[in-house]
């Protein structure tokens, strides 16, 4: 790399935003988005995610457009878009195959295609690049190379950031591999994993997300026979921790965009070639169930205090899919609150993060404008660890409670001081 290349990024949402913003410090780079509002936001410096800071947007060196005709002559076209699953938890590749179309249509020779998305073993090759050969008339490892390298980026975590976290990287060839960790290495500082084919690639990062599903659904497993025990199911794992290899998961709620998602791309592919995966799924099923047993337990904890369970109101701290983020999108949460309302009971919202308008667009639901609008409650969850919820305490709780008021604390918020004597308290 003896003069400065162009680096275009395809997708400016969680991922992409934070590479673009990252080449840009060492690079002349072209962010794009097909939505027209999230580029003229980021020509502002306005963020929606909240992840990068305004100064760090408007690095000269970034170029932001919707037209794709801007992407004409880089060197490297870096797509990061999501891959999400469809109603029937099979892999919905259209932003994908949107992305390669446009990358295709704008490719120049001797150019490396870089894809960030989460697939599955052999999508790249099978799926996206013909797409490319197709749109650009050009033909693959003569005129233009292919490249993979997963996304690690993991929103709300200051301290695993991109620049500090080992970058896996493959390509069509040794020498695009060897291109693809050379531009890499210019913003990734803890190092460069070439792996030795684009399949290991996609494979390692599919099973990534997988593994933690497992873990956590194993966690989840544990609090419903814990919960049928009458034990306290974080206190039995504080206990296991002491041990030196036990590992540190713990049970709640599982939404986002990897973890619930990546398993039904490896599962798909495994059922594709003939291989049933039943542990991978049987964890998806456990995390699954969670928002209908929790609504349940809301139920019985009702009864057991002397209250309708018809009408009773339930205040839900937090609907965004993880804590610290204002993300809501694929949020479990929200399979929680339907539940709930299922049963004819009245759910409150409050998020200090989550966007009013985000919500009601993708769920028709209405956040509070402050936590005690609808008080006093009959039940309050803690759904979400967000850090603005550490400072609730008794005086507070007995402030919102209606009486012997019900306390869920899914994520463990709440430590035993900060508990009302007269409330029922359970967590999960």
């Amino acid at each position: 790399m003896n003069k400065k290349p162009t680096i275009a990024i395809i997708g400016l949402g969680y991922v992409g935003l934070p590479i673009a913003v990252a080449f840009a410090k060492h690079f002349p780079v072209i962010g794009f988005d097909i939505n027209l509002k999230r580029v003229e936001e980021l020509k502002k410096g306005i963020d929606k995610t909240g992840e990068i800071s305004k100064e760090e947007i408007l690095n000269p060196n970034i170029y932001y457009t919707f037209n794709e005709k801007e992407l004409k002559n880089v060197d490297f076209l870096i797509i990061t878009v999501p891959t999400p699953t469809d109603k029937y938890k099979n892999p919905d590749l259209r932003f994908l195959k949107s992305a390669s179309e446009i990358a295709g249509r704008n490719l120049k020779k001797g150019a490396i295609v870089v894809y960030e998305s989460t697939v599955y073993p052999g999508c790249t090759e099978e799926v996206c690049i013909p797409i490319l050969e197709k749109e650009s008339g050009l033909k693959w490892k003569s005129d233009f190379f292919v490249a993979y390298s997963p996304e690690r980026i993991n929103p709300g975590d200051k301290n695993h950031s991109l620049e500090n976290i080992v970058k896996v990287v493959a390509g069509d060839t040794p020498q695009t591999a060897q291109k693809v960790a050379d531009l890499y290495k210019r913003v990734v500082k803890a190092g460069i994993y070439i792996a030795p084919s684009i399949k290991i690639a996609e494979a390692a990062k599919v099973i990534e997300n997988t593994q933690r599903d497992i873990n956590i659904a194993f966690m989840n497993e544990l609090a419903l026979l814990f919960d049928k025990m009458g034990l306290d199911t974080r206190e039995v794992l504080k206990a296991a921790a002491t041990k030196w290899n036990f590992l540190k998961f713990e049970p709640g709620l599982v939404g986002g965009h990897c973890i619930p998602e990546d398993p039904y791309y490896l599962a798909f592919k495994a059922k594709e070639i003939g291989f049933h995966p039943e542990l991978i799924l049987a964890g998806r099923r456990i995390n699954d169930y969670m928002p209908q047993f929790i609504a349940q337990k809301v139920v019985k904890l009702l009864i057991k205090a002397g209250k309708t369970v018809q009408s009773a109101k339930v205040l839900v701290l937090g609907i965004t899919f993880k804590e610290n983020v204002r993300d809501v999108r694929n949020s479990k949460v929200v399979d929680l609150i339907n539940e709930l309302e299922d049963y004819g009971i009245e759910t409150s919202i409050y998020d200090p993060l989550a966007n009013p308008e985000d919500v009601k667009w993708l769920y028709q639901k209405k956040l509070l404008k402050s936590i005690d609008e609808n008080a006093p409650y009959d039940v309050v969850v803690f759904a979400v660890r967000h850090r603005h919820f550490f400072d609730i305490d008794e005086d507070f709780l007995k402030k919102i409670l209606n009486g012997k008021g019900i306390i869920i604390d899914i994520k463990g918020i709440l430590s035993k001081d900060k508990i009302p004597k007269e409330s029922i308290y359970w967590r999960l």
